[in-house]
This record gives C-alpha cells, structure tokens and sequence, in this order.
C-alpha cells in the first residue's frame, strides 16, 4: 500500500506564500535535481546500481521560534519536518520532528532572510546537505509511520530513522543509530553552503564602514583591479624547510590555483589559464557570492578532501572534467570542492597587492566565514621546520614559505618559496626494464613494498639515476635473474620486464601513492647497502591492494597477448594480413608508443578486414586481461565513464591490435592532465581538391609559424590530407588549442582564399582544401602517427620533414610495407618534439596579434 499523492503536492506550500513578497523558491523547476540523480554516476557505472538515492538538507531557521527543518527529496519534492532542537549524532537523543508541508526541490539551495510579515519571517542558512538512500519503500514507510535511511552529508552521516508517534500524525522522532557515525559531540552552526551563520546573515554587510577605515588607515590606494589582469604571484621552488622570523609558513594545497572574483555581483573563479571555472565549481561560486564585500579579489587553491581531511587530486581530475550541469550539481553534494584562499588582492574598491602579507591576510581572515566552501588558508610564523615535520609526517604534498613584509607582485618571487615533501622509503628492487630510446643499462627498476604477506608490488622507478647508476646496477641485476615477479600485486609481467631475486634495497622519493598503491612520481635516491629485504618498513604506503597470489610460471607467460587467426587476410588486394599488419605494428612500437604513453585510444576495429563491417570502440571490455592499463574516463558519446585502453608498452598494444583495430586514435591531453593538450593540430581535407594545394597551404601555415615563433610539426593522415601540430608543452586549455588553430588557419584562407576555406559543409567548400580545427578540443582525438589507415595499400599516417613537404609527396607511399625500413633509414622521428617542445606562446600571440590589424586592414 503506497502512500497517496496530491494532485499539486506543493499547494499547501504556495497557499502559504506569495512569489512577491519572498525570495524563496516556488517550484518553477520541479525534479530539478531528479535527472542528476538519475544519471550515471561521475564514478563510474550507475553510482549504487539500482539503489535510488536523493538529496538531504537541512535548514536553520530563525524564524519566530528558532528550529531546524530536516528534508528528504522524493517523488519531485522535500518531504520536510521542522525539528526544534536540531538532529543529534547520539543515538540516545531522540529529537521531536514535525511534520509540515512538502517545499519544492530547489528549496536545497534557499539561504537568505524571508522578510517580515511573511510566513516564517526570519534567516536562513544551510545548516547541513548531501545525499539520502531510502533502505525501505519510502511511500510504504509514510504510510506506515517509520522511514529508514542512510545520510551522507558534510555533518550527518550513517543511519537514520524517523517514526512517527502515536500522539499525533504529524508528530515523529528523529534517531540516530548506533554505527561509527554515532557520537555525542556537536555539530558547528555555520552553514555548508557559505560559512555564514545566522547571526551573520542577520547583520548584513559592514555598516560601521569599518574595513574601509582599516584600509585607508593601511594606506591602500583606491583603485579598480581587474581579475583576469591581475597576474599570480609564483613561488620558488627552494631544497629543504627552514625556521626564521618574519616569515609565514602555509600548507601547500594539491589542487588546481584559482583567482575568485566578485565584481558588481558578477561571480568568476578563474584559472591560471584565464578560463572561468565557476561553472565546475558551483558551491565556491554560491559561498563567494554571499561575502558581504563588493567588489573582492582572492587568490588561493580549490581542492576536494578526502574523507581524512586531505586534498585528493584525483578526486579533484573527476571534478575537473565533468561537464553536464546535472553531473556538477550531483558532484558539488557528495565530493564537494573547497577554496582555501590565501591571500586577499583586492577589497571593496581598494587594491591590496602593495600592502604586506601580514596586513591582507589579517583583512583575509576578517572577511571570510570560519566554515564552509571558502575556507581561510591558515598559517604558522617563524616555526618552519616544525610545520614542515606535521606537514610530512599527514602525506601532504609540502609547504609554501612567504615573507610576512612582502607585497603581491605577479610572476615568480623569491618572497614566496615552496618546499614540497619529500616522501622517503626503502623497497626491494624485485626487476627492472629493457632500456629504450638509447639509455644504457635499464629503463626502470621494479619496486615492492613490504605488506603483511610478504612483498606487494608498488611501481616502476625511472628517474633520479646518474650513468654510473645504470651501469652497476644493471651488471648487478644481471647476475639475479629469475623467471617470474618475487611480489604479489598488479606486476606488469611480459617480454619487456626483467624479474630479479629480492635482495637489493633502494631508497625512494615520491610525491604520493596512488588509490591502486603505486608510487606517484618516484624517484631513485640510492641503494641501502646498510639493509636487507627483511628490515624494511612498510615504506609510509597508505593503502595496500589485496594481495593478488605470486605469479606461476604459466600465469607470467599469460602477459604475452595471445595472438589470433594471423592467417585472415585484411587487405584481400594487396594479400595483407592480419599477422602482417600485428608484425608492423610489432616493428614500430618503439617510434609510436611515445604518442601512446599516457593517453586514452580510441579503436576502430575490422574484425574482418577492410572490407568487412567496423565498429567503434573506446572502452574496454569487461574481460580486458587485468594486466593492461585502463583509465577511467567520461564519454560524452555514452554519457557515462568509461575504462579506457592506455598503451604504454608493446604488449598492449599487440593487444588490442590482436582485437581487429586497424587505425588508433589518441587524444592531445594526458590522463594525468586531462585539461592541458600537447598539441593544437590543423587538418588539410582536400575532398576532391589537388594535392598541390594541400602542400601550397602546408608551406604556407609553417610559413606563419616561423613568422610567429611557434614550432610546426607536419604527418600526413595516412588518408589524403595532412596534420600540422603546434606544439603546447601543456600550456593552454583545449578551447585555446582550438581557438589558436582557428587564427593560425584563418589567416592562411584570407592569404589564399583561392585554394583554402574555413567553409565546414563540402558544397561550401568549392572544390577549396578545408582546414579543419575542430578535431582540437576535450576527448577529441586525432589518428596516432604510425597509425595504419583501413584503406587500399595499407597506408600509414607518417611523420614527415619540412623538406619532404613539396609537389612530388604523395601520401599513398607510406604504407606498413615501408615505413618500419624509413624509420630506420631516418634514425630519428621528425615529429617527436611535439610531445616536448614548450614555444613561447607569451611571445607568439603577441606577434600574432599585431599582425591582425594588418589583417583587418585588407
């Protein structure tokens, strides 16, 4: 039996209230959070599976009778109690909840004063908000009197229940179970949403004028600053922790810098890069919208904690690359984003930046609220070393040093110094790599870390050696061979990964371990001849997977990918098969898999050859063997996340060659910095037009290049056209990669309108090569160099020479036939600087600005 449903369940609600008279919501957008709850969840799959869940809050109300009102999100509205006294953690404090009437969805969000003669006159705030999961039928738990339920919100956790007693039907308890989110202690009063409490919501501004006296007083000038001008001050990077007065020393936050502005009610968080991010982050937008000052310019970090209080960057990447609005809105309530602001550059018309540190972060600490999304970025004077100790000895990433004297000047300042943590432990060297790329000796020790059943595997150690490093170690290695992994864990076995008995020690630095227990940016220190294998700690590992049972011989061999129906033909013209095309992609590995390494691929696979029926593919199997990388990613394509294919050795990528894929497609960004492209590339489609002319425009775009300062970097497609890259050694956002494409390319069509066109459409066109930029952008992807094309010949897209770029190219002759014999004809790949190559983009689009008057001009 179901409880029964008012035809306007909001009636009562809108009888009570008049939309003039009230800045409280009135259901203009029922369900508005319905298609966030409904969706995919942003980590993977469908959040709990088929297990419903909505969104709590709960309000502080200081209406005329102080109370507490507690509401669930179901059927499109807030099921809602007033509770008096407010939820209690301790499952001994039953607490009266009243029912009253159902308020509309987006009423989670309401934070203000109602004003007086309006039914419940008074401040608002968001006392508590998150996530609710009904663990019984909600409509038969109404009917019944008992609602069971677990909360996860950023003050209640756990299990709940509310039942409803006898004395009145609108009359329930509010209880607490007992469970590891009991407790006694209570809660802090300020809002969730903007640090505000209800006394500082009732006082408004600053009426007294009181902060504008302080400033004058301070000296600071009058004067407006504006927010994308004003450029980040920069630390120092400095070698070890030091103690001295007149020096504050502040936690350094692993997340991602931003400035937030309010100006004239116009909300911005803007990154380094320029780019607004309020829109990813609309929880610190609403908390910096409440500060009572306008205008204000802040300078600090966004980051999302862990549920020890910690920065997690990995959580804050999810954050980072989700892009629908109900996707954001969900993340803002289960992993919520916080701004730790750190310094103050500009106040209510006044510029700060010429004052002291000491004075704007006393004005810092004055204006923002003691809790909530905005946080104020505390700070330790004169006892460095000792905060540094605290800092290492919680994983965290390391420290900021600043001169309490010192003004905010933009760029990099030896005022400002970071020291970042130098995460230290010993581990058993269980194996190395083959060396690759003309290093001598090896390319990478394998490391185990000590776990409670023996070795656990903890990741691949490729820096910090000198030469006579690679050459003693690797004579010592040698002598300790053995044919499988000493360790348990995820172990890349495989033809590449050489195993050793575990009988060295090694010290390592690194920056973090990973949520898979790998080292995060490790780095080789020295060799422990002082310790064996049995002595060594766990290393400060923090988490350690479940060790997996040491590898049997046949389970090593396993890594190997099995190899299938070589045999099948895939080009019947040409007789080339399916063995053929695994044994070019076998010959290549060495110049391709650096494009590879790191980024996310998208197949296209031929399982029957190039004349059979193909098929997309970007994420990988359930039965993807567990030894090939996959990286969790969302797929706008299937509006959902995704474990995608990462090739970053020969093995997979046999691998998912062996699968039927002919032509692998990678995207410009990193998984490890999904927002930052490598490259901007430009795409010479001549449908039917000569080839001459995609070559006359190639000669052309370089030509501008160089005019500009920017390295370019041709490859043909493997199809007709060709592909110029500009390098970006990560330095723009992708909507930049686009937009610099898009100038690079329209001022070659305004020279050469005779043979180019921006025109998308082929009618449009006229015969014209269209330059393409729009394969720039997130999760767009371009065909990897060395990439075969599914297309007669069996070409490949080749990596070119400038010189090479003239009337007698023809794309057709780089096929799988030839370029593993050009490749080392050539000795070097042409193209391979754009994966490192940093231009000076500074210098360039200023040149590339003064030539757009010149432009106009004609």
């Amino acid at each position: 039996m179901g409880a029964k449903r008012d035809a306007d369940p909001l009636g009562r609600y809108r009888s009570k209230r008049h939309a003039s008279a009230t800045p409280e919501p009135f259901g203009s957008v029922p369900g508005q959070l319905a298609e966030a709850r409904e969706a995919p969840s942003p980590d993977g799959g469908a959040g709990r599976g088929a297990e419903p869940f909505g969104i709590f809050v709960v309000q502080k109300h200081a209406a005329r009778r102080l109370h507490y009102d507690f509401r669930l999100e179901h059927g499109s509205v807030l099921l809602s109690w007033a509770v008096p006294k407010g939820p209690s953690a301790d499952p001994a404090d039953k607490r009266m909840a009243v029912r009253v009437e159902d308020h509309p969805v987006e009423y989670a969000g309401f934070e203000g004063t109602i004003p007086a003669g309006n039914y419940g006159a008074g401040a608002v705030i968001v006392w508590d908000r998150g996530t609710w999961r009904p663990l019984a039928d909600v409509d038969e738990g109404l009917v019944q009197g008992k609602l069971l339920f677990e909360l996860a919100g950023q003050k209640l956790r756990g299990t709940w229940t509310l039942v409803r007693t006898r004395k009145s039907p609108k009359d329930w308890l509010l209880i607490k179970h007992r469970d590891a989110f009991a407790s006694a202690q209570h809660f802090r009063e300020e809002s969730v949403l903007s640090g505000r409490s209800l006394e500082d919501l009732a006082a408004g501004g600053d009426p007294g004028g009181e902060v504008a006296a302080e400033l004058t007083r301070l000296g600071a000038s009058r004067c407006d600053v504006d927010p994308v001008r004003a450029e980040p001050m920069l630390a120092q990077p400095h070698d070890r922790p030091f103690s001295e007065q007149g020096w504050f020393f502040e936690l350094k936050y692993d997340g991602f810098r931003l400035r937030a502005s309010r100006r004239s009610g116009e909300v911005r968080l803007l990154y380094r890069s320029g780019r607004d991010a309020a829109a990813l982050y609309p929880e610190v937008a609403r908390a910096l919208a409440s500060l009572t000052h306008d205008p204000v310019l802040l300078d600090g970090e966004v980051v999302v904690l862990d549920a020890e209080g910690r920065p997690s960057f990995q959580a804050l990447q999810r954050r980072a690359l989700l892009s629908r609005a109900a996707d954001v809105d969900r993340a803002a309530v289960e992993r919520p984003a916080t701004l730790f602001a750190f310094d103050l550059l500009a106040l209510d018309g006044f510029d700060l930046r010429p004052l002291p540190l000491s004075a704007r972060k006393a004005l810092l600490a004055r204006i923002l609220p003691r809790a909530g999304p905005i946080r104020f970025a505390d700070h330790v004077e004169e006892r460095g070393e000792e905060f540094f100790r605290a800092v290492t000895a919680r994983g965290l990433e390391g420290m900021v040093a600043k001169r309490a004297d010192a003004p905010y000047r933009a760029g990099r300042s030896a005022a400002w110094l970071k020291v970042r943590s130098e995460h230290t432990g010993d581990f058993v060297v269980v194996g190395f790599t083959a060396s690759s790329g003309g290093r001598a000796g090896f390319g990478a020790l394998h490391v185990a870390a000590a776990g409670d059943g023996g070795l656990v595997y903890a990741g691949r150690v490729g820096a910090g050696f000198t030469v006579a490093d690679l050459a003693r170690l690797r004579e010592r290695l040698s002598a300790r061979v053995r044919p499988t992994p000493p360790c348990a864990g995820a172990v890349p076995t495989g033809r590449g990964n050489i195993w050793v008995d575990p009988e060295l020690v090694c010290e390592v630095r690194h920056l973090e371990w990973t949520d898979e227990g790998i080292l995060r940016q490790p780095v080789f220190l020295r060799l422990r001849e002082d310790k064996t294998p049995e002595q060594i700690d766990r290393g400060g590992r923090r988490e350690e997977p479940a060790p997996a049972p040491a590898p049997t011989p046949e389970s090593q061999d396993s890594r190997a990918p099995r190899l299938t129906h070589l045999e099948k033909v895939y080009w019947p013209r040409e007789g080339i098969t399916k063995g053929d095309l695994i044994a070019y992609y076998r010959d290549v590995a060495p110049w391709l898999l650096p494009y590879l390494r790191d980024r996310t691929l998208t197949l296209t696979r031929y399982p029957d050859g190039i004349e059979g029926k193909s098929f997309f593919q970007k994420d990988a199997p359930e039965w993807t063997p567990a030894w090939i990388r996959t990286e969790r990613i969302w797929s706008e394509d299937a509006k959902r996340e995704i474990a995608s294919f990462v090739c970053d050795d020969v093995e997979a990528l046999l691998h998912v060659v062996n699968l039927g894929s002919i032509p692998l497609h990678v995207t410009a960004s990193r998984v490890g910095d999904p927002g930052r492209p490598d490259w901007s590339v430009v795409d010479l489609d001549p449908k039917d037009a000569p080839f001459d002319h995609v070559v006359r425009i190639a000669r052309r775009l370089h030509a501008l290049c160089e005019e500009l300062g920017l390295p370019s970097f041709p490859k043909t497609t493997g199809q007709a056209g060709l592909h110029v890259l500009v390098p970006l050694g990560g330095q723009c956002t992708h909507d930049q990669a686009r937009d610099l494409a898009l100038l690079l390319a329209r001022l070659v069509a305004d020279e050469i309108p005779e043979v180019a066109t921006l025109a998308r459409s082929i009618p449009a066109r006229g015969g014209r090569v269209y330059l393409d930029c729009f394969q720039n952008g997130q999760g767009k992807t371009i065909v990897a160099p060395f990439s075969v094309r599914p297309r007669p010949g069996a070409t490949v897209s080749a990596p070119l020479r400038w010189s090479e770029v003239n009337r007698r190219l023809d794309p057709r002759h780089f096929t799988i036939r030839n370029v593993p014999s050009r490749m080392e004809r050539l000795g070097k790949d042409p193209l391979r600087p754009v994966l490192s190559t940093r231009p000076d983009l500074v210098a360039a689009l200023e040149r590339l600005r003064r030539r757009m008057p010149e432009r106009e001009a004609r």
